[in-house]
């Protein structure tokens, strides 16, 4: 019986022991909240993460797969690094213009079967983790190919997901998915497949513990991007790499770097509440602006006729019609939509750009961004898809004092992709041109990256509205997740806040609206856009209430600090955005039933303030509100509506 007790207890204390060596390193935050520690298990990279000590990721895989080298498996601990990182910047296309970033760093080092070296930089900041991997070079092999990551996320049992799948490659318009333009679904189980996975980023609720995002961030031209995808484990997802089938099948699914070189940043955001959500820099936080700007870019807000009046009013007299709606609202730029170059052509263009120019108006032209990657018919084609072409047309641009254009129809993630895009911006900043993506990826750092660069689409946006009746009926439950899921980790070029009651030039007869005038007010504020083109239409000069059109021409595009308020995904979301000293409190309802709470505004304590809401009927009205000295105020939303609070 000793002999068989010494056993037991030698065997526990070997499991003991054998558990206690598994871990290799650990770091935390600044605030010592957030922690994650680094496994190495039978010759695998593992790691977990803990918030306020509950668990947030469970043991999950780390390593990637080379045409020379596989760092997936027969992986041994070298050693590991500890340091620390802070910088202060400013960007004014952000969410927040001042940011002042502080993380702990740590840097584990293995080498595999092959005596290969790859490294993996963590930084750890108050509620955010970035990590990358580090590949060396191998013996005379200074270029590899990585082919896939085994990188993984493994969530407890308990956790619910928001995400959005991968469009089928070469479907929808013109072949030219995917372009990131799914929808969501609300707390879906976990594990839940998809066909061709999901885009970044992803929101998923570990009940009762807390809130996790997961996205990348820091890829240009030197990497493909990336998404998620579900595993045999249904409690695993892992970062995906493109479909071979995307851009009709040319370029390869990897990426092919140069060593010694680094992925992109994977990012993980977490709290026990969705704020830190809201409300992180991340993103930013860890990329580099590549280039310097050629000039000054002035960020602001358009107009665009096409998203109701659409094609046929791509002439020249229509075009004038909004040029004056931009004059008389104070409008930066107008945005000059698809099939200009047939409708108006090259040499009346001048002429446009000329009144515009009289009128104080900037002009944005649309083109097309493929060559071979799609069929979309719409010209101008061919002009953005080589060097040559592309640099000869942007210096036409320039002479004729073009300040921007729309690139559309993208399709893919592919590093031949993002060559393209890199290459377009860096070329546009050349000629002095800002740049937006329409039809596209998820923007990913661009905006500190590149600093022409001024928004993406990349979600289901207003155009749908103008098409979809299903998607009409569901347009505030897709408001309600934008902040906590896609607008939050980049800009986003929604293109909405329609006074129009009905989605048609006539204003009425079809495509009438489901959401309140409220609603489409606090929509200004909500999705976030150094550029946003607004819905506004020559007839809501006469046809919108004057506190509509006195809203839509002083609300800001650029914010110096965004703070989250209340809500819950798919179902209500209020945030507040602060504009120098300005500060508006918005939020929008998905829900049947009106939503009442109390609003802490200890910014705005016995201040008296302007309420845009909606009453019972859905009517919205205006009217002035005081806060009282303990800064509280109640709300009410209304079903499908919306409110703005504002100073």
């Amino acid at each position: 019986m000793k002999k068989f007790t010494l056993i037991f207890l030698s065997l526990i204390s070997f499991c003991f022991l054998s558990k206690v060596k598994a871990q290799v390193a650990e770091v935390s935050s600044p605030d010592g909240k957030l922690k994650l520690n680094v496994f190495s298990e039978e010759g695998k990279a593992l790691y977990s993460v803990t918030f306020q000590g509950k668990i947030m990721l469970e043991k999950s895989p780390l390593g990637l797969i080379t045409n020379e080298s596989d760092f997936s498996k027969n992986l041994k601990f070298i050693n590991s690094k500890k340091d620390n990182v802070s910088k202060n910047y400013s960007n004014e296309k952000i969410k927040k213009s001042e940011v002042e970033y502080k993380a702990n760093t740590l840097t584990v080092n293995f080498i595999n079967a092959d005596q290969f070296n790859i490294g993996i930089e963590f930084q750890v900041s108050n509620n955010n983790i970035a990590f990358r991997y580090e590949i060396q070079p191998m013996k005379d092999r200074f270029s590899v190919v990585v082919q896939s990551e085994i990188t993984g996320y493994r969530f407890p049992s308990q956790t619910t997901t928001f995400l959005s799948p991968m469009m089928k490659p070469m479907t929808g318009f013109a072949r030219t998915a995917p372009s990131y333009e799914s929808g969501y679904k609300a707390d879906a189980e976990l594990g839940t497949k998809a066909d061709y996975g999901y885009v970044f980023p992803g929101l998923f609720h570990i009940e009762n513990e807390g809130w996790v995002l997961l996205s990348e961030t820091g890829v240009s031209s030197l990497y493909c991007a990336s998404h998620l995808d579900t595993t045999s484990d249904k409690n695993i997802y892992r970062v995906a790499y493109p479909n071979m089938s995307e851009n009709n099948g040319f370029g390869s699914s990897g990426a092919a770097i140069s060593l010694p070189g680094t992925t992109p940043w994977r990012t993980i955001t977490i709290g026990d509440s969705l704020k830190p959500i809201v409300e992180t820099t991340i993103p930013f936080d860890v990329v580099d602006q590549l280039y310097e700007p050629s000039q000054k870019y002035q960020f602001g807000k358009s107009t665009w006729s096409w998203i109701l009046w659409q094609d046929n009013s791509m002439n020249f007299d229509d075009q004038a019609k909004f040029i004056d709606l931009s004059s008389e609202i104070g409008y930066e730029y107008i945005l000059i939509d698809a099939l200009w170059d047939r409708n108006i052509g090259k040499e009346r263009m001048k002429e446009l750009i000329q009144y515009a120019k009289s009128k104080n108006v900037g002009v944005m032209l649309w083109y097309n961004s493929n060559g071979s990657a799609n069929d979309a018919p719409m010209g101008p084609r061919n002009k953005m898809s080589s060097s040559i072409e592309r640099k000869k047309e942007m210096k036409w641009l320039k002479e004729i004092g073009v300040k921007g254009l729309k690139v559309d129809f993208f399709g893919g993630d592919k590093q031949e992709t993002m060559r393209l895009y890199e290459d377009i911006l860096s070329d546009a900043n050349d000629f002095g041109l800002m740049i937006i993506f329409h039809g596209a990826t998820l923007p990913r750092g661009w905006e500190v990256m590149y600093p022409n660069y001024a928004g993406s689409e990349a979600v289901l946006a207003s155009e749908m509205l103008y098409f979809s009746e299903d998607v009409r009926k569901q347009e505030a439950f897709f408001a309600t997740l934008h902040p906590f899921i896609r607008n939050t980790v980049g800009s986003m070029e929604f293109g909405g806040t329609f006074l129009n009651k009905f989605l048609t030039k006539s204003n009425k007869d079809k495509n009438k609206r489901h959401t309140t005038d409220g609603f489409q007010l606090a929509t200004a504020v909500l999705f976030q856009n150094p550029i946003q083109m607004f819905g506004v239409t020559p007839n809501n000069l006469t046809d919108a209430p004057k506190f509509q059109l006195d809203f839509m021409e002083k609300v800001p595009t650029l914010w110096d600090e965004t703070v989250f308020i209340d809500g819950y995904p798919g179902k209500f979301s209020v945030i507040a955005r602060r504009h120098q000293d300005k500060w508006y409190f918005v939020g929008v309802n998905a829900e049947k039933t009106s939503k009442k709470f109390q609003l802490n505004l200890p910014m705005l304590a016995g201040k008296n303030l302007e309420l845009i809401n909606d009453d019972k009927s859905g009517n919205t009205f205006t009217k002035p509100v005081s806060i009282n000295k303990k800064g509280i105020y109640e709300i009410e939303i209304q079903p499908n509506g919306g409110f703005v609070l504002k100073n």
